[in-house]
C-alpha cells in the first residue's frame, strides 16, 4: 500500500514536473516571438498611442467652470518635479497660460491640452525663469493650431520689448518653417508674438487686462522689488474665481484682492532651507552663492506667509507653486511646509500637473494631484 502510494507520488510529481516544463517552454517561445517582433508591437503600441494624443482634447474634458492646471510648479533650479513657472487656466473653452517657464509647454503637450489653442500668455514679471519658454510656446501654438495671428502676449509695460526680442531671435525658425510646410499649416502671419502692453495699476486697484464673455481678468500690483512692474492676476468667470500671486513678497494688496476667492495660487519660498543653503555656501567660500541665497530672501512669501495670506483673506483653496528650493530629498516637503499647518490647512503643495476645477454654478473644489 506505502509502495502503491509511494508510485502515485512519484507519477505525480514528473506528471508537475513535466507541466512546469511545458509552460517555461512556451513562455520561452512566446518570449522569442515577442523579441523577435518587438518593432511591429511598439509601432503598434505608438500608433493606438498616437491616435488618442493626436485627437484627445483635454479641455473638452472639463465642464463649465474656471479649471487652474500646474504646467511649471518649480523656479529657477531644476527639480524632477516642477519645471520652471506656468500655470494654466480653462474659463469655459478658453485657455490661457500665466508665465512661460523652462518645461511648461511640454507638459502641456504631454497633458494632452490643445496649445494651438492657446488664447494668450499673461506675463507676471519678466525674471528669466518666467519667459525663458516663450519663444517655444509660441512656436508650437502657432503650427500646431494653423494660427494665421500672432501669439498675444498681455504684460506690464516692458513686454514690448521681451515680445520683440524674442521674434527677432525666432525670425529664422519661422522662414524655416514656412518654408517646409506652407502657408495651410504655417501662414507667417500667424508666427511669433505680439505684446499688449498695460500699465501696473496702483496700490488698491485693479487694471481690467481680458474680458470676453464671462470672463474677466484683472491685474493686481504685487511686492517684488527691486523688481518692477511685478503683477498678480485675478480671474473671474462666471461665480468662480482665482487670484495668481506671480513672484512677490507677502502683500497686503494680495490679501485686499484674495478676499473669498475660490483658489489662491501662491508662490513661496522656504527661509529655512535657503538658509541651510546660504550657510553651506558661507562655509564653502562660494561668495556669489552666498549673496544670492541671502538676497532671495527678501522678495519671496514665506510658505508660512502665504498661508497667513489665505487665512486672513478666507480664501477656499491655497495651491503653492514657484516651489523653492527643489524639494529633491525625502524630508524636505515637510520642511519646507513646516508651520503651515498651524495657520491655514486647506492647501496643496503643487507639483507638475497637479490640476484645481472649480465648476460653475457650485461651491465644488476638485483636486488632482500631479503628472
Amino acid at each position: 500500500m506505502q509502495l502503491l502510494e509511494h508510485d502515485r507520488a512519484t507519477d505525480t510529481g514528473k506528471i508537475t514536473m513535466r507541466k512546469s516544463v511545458i509552460i517555461l517552454a512556451v513562455f520561452a517561445v512566446v518570449g522569442v516571438i515577442v523579441y523577435n517582433q518587438r518593432a511591429n508591437i511598439s509601432l503598434f503600441i505608438m500608433k493606438q498611442g498616437a491616435e488618442r494624443t493626436m485627437t484627445f482634447d483635454m479641455i473638452a474634458e472639463f465642464e463649465d467652470g474656471l479649471h487652474v492646471t500646474l504646467c511649471g510648479a518649480g523656479g529657477p533650479l531644476p527639480d524632477p518635479n516642477r519645471s520652471g513657472p506656468c500655470v494654466a487656466v480653462v474659463a469655459g473653452e478658453q485657455l490661457f497660460v500665466v508665465d512661460a517657464g523652462s518645461g511648461g509647454l511640454r507638459n502641456l503637450v504631454a497633458m494632452r491640452y490643445p496649445t494651438g489653442k492657446i488664447e494668450a500668455v499673461l506675463l507676471t514679471h519678466f525674471h528669466s525663469d518666467h519667459i525663458d519658454g516663450l519663444g517655444e510656446m509660441a512656436t508650437i501654438r502657432w503650427v500646431n493650431g494653423s494660427n494665421t495671428q500672432p501669439l498675444p502676449i498681455i504684460g506690464p509695460e516692458g513686454v514690448q520689448e521681451v515680445v520683440e526680442g524674442f521674434n527677432r531671435a525666432y525670425q529664422q525658425d519661422s522662414v524655416y518653417r514656412h518654408d517646409h510646410h506652407g502657408d495651410s499649416v504655417a501662414n507667417l502671419s500667424g508666427a511669433g508674438m505680439e505684446a499688449v502692453p498695460f500699465t501696473k495699476p496702483a496700490e488698491g486697484e485693479l487694471q481690467s487686462v481680458y474680458e470676453k464673455g464671462d470672463l474677466k481678468i484683472q491685474a493686481l500690483a504685487v511686492e517684488h522689488h527691486p523688481v518692477d512692474p511685478a503683477v498678480g492676476y485675478l480671474f473671474t468667470y462666471k461665480d468662480r474665481t482665482v487670484l495668481i500671486s506671480g513672484d512677490t513678497n507677502k502683500s497686503a494688496n494680495i490679501e485686499k484682492f484674495a478676499q473669498n476667492v475660490d483658489l489662491l495660487v501662491h508662490e513661496a519660498l522656504a527661509p529655512n532651507l535657503v538658509g541651510t543653503m546660504n550657510e553651506v555656501a558661507t562655509n564653502a567660500g562660494i561668495n556669489n552663492l552666498a549673496k544670492i541665497t541671502a538676497d532671495i530672501l527678501d522678495y519671496h512669501a514665506s510658505p508660512v506667509g502665504a498661508a497667513e495670506t489665505a487665512r486672513d483673506a478666507n480664501v477656499g483653496h491655497l495651491l503653492y507653486y514657484h516651489i523653492v528650493p527643489p524639494l529633491i530629498i525625502p524630508g524636505m516637503e515637510a520642511a519646507w511646509l513646516e508651520g503651515v499647518d498651524d495657520v491655514f490647512v486647506d492647501y496643496t503643495l503643487g507639483q507638475d500637473g497637479t490640476s484645481i476645477s472649480l465648476p460653475a454654478d457650485s461651491n465644488d473644489i476638485i483636486i488632482s494631484e500631479g503628472m
